[in-house]
């Protein structure tokens, strides 16, 4: 809008192992929700065969069931992963249909507002009109026709209801701070027209329209005034 006004501008597999050759060991098998658990099991395993001298088939048997044991442990792992992964979705999933919900509440409200502030918003139109006439006299080193337009101080009458008029739409912080810069730079602008200084007033100039344009966009007021 500046530019518009002023064109210059992220297992355990426990075994119990028989001393003799004969004996076979019976793996008592533990599901934990972590897969690197599963490793740990094929590598007790693999420990156990190389290091106890036993017999073929004892081999073949205890590595496959130390197979099979690790495969299952990887399914589980998964599986528990998995479920996690989906609590955890649908968490996320609630949380931002919440956020939803309150940014469609806050602004339906927002729009009740608004249109039951037709004289408020009168009032910001002829805020627009004022600033548009006083950047275009500023961009022509016209600034006795800015300083008439302007009025001598912030005291003057169309400032006042521009005031009423933020008072009662502004609602976040963030949106009354937009205000705050707007009078400031305001008062600047006025300032500097009235000491006939072109630089200093395109300037604040400059600053009061991009803090006015900054708070019409937080309010949603955009696309109610014309000549933004």
């Amino acid at each position: 809008m500046a530019t518009a006004f002023l064109p210059t501008a992220s297992t355990f597999l426990p075994s119990h192992l028989s001393s003799s050759p004969s004996s076979s060991f019976s793996p008592s098998v533990f599901f934990p929700c972590k897969q690197h658990n599963a490793k740990r099991n094929v590598a007790i395993c693999k420990a156990v065969s190389d290091s106890t001298p036993i017999s073929p088939n004892l081999t073949k048997r205890g590595l496959s069931i130390c197979f099979i044991t690790s495969f299952s442990l990887l399914l589980a792992g998964k599986g528990c992963s998995d479920a996690n992964a989906a609590i955890l979705e649908a968490d996320d999933d609630e949380e931002l249909l919440e956020k939803v919900k309150k940014d469609r509440k806050k602004r339906l409200e927002r729009q009740g507002v608004i249109s039951s502030s037709n004289k408020e918003t009168g009032f910001l139109q002829d805020l627009v009109y004022k600033l548009s006439k006083v950047g275009q006299a500023i961009d022509n080193n016209d600034l006795s026709t800015a300083s008439s337009v302007l009025g001598g101080s912030t005291d003057t009458d169309w400032v006042k209801k521009a005031n009423l008029a933020f008072t009662k739409l502004s609602s976040s912080l963030e949106e009354k701070t937009q205000v705050d810069t707007f009078n400031s730079s305001l008062a600047s602008l006025i300032s500097s027209v009235t000491r006939n200084d072109v630089e200093s007033s395109k300037l604040a100039f400059v600053s009061s329209a991009s803090a006015f344009q900054k708070w019409t966009a937080l309010t949603g007021l955009v696309g109610q005034l014309k000549g933004l």
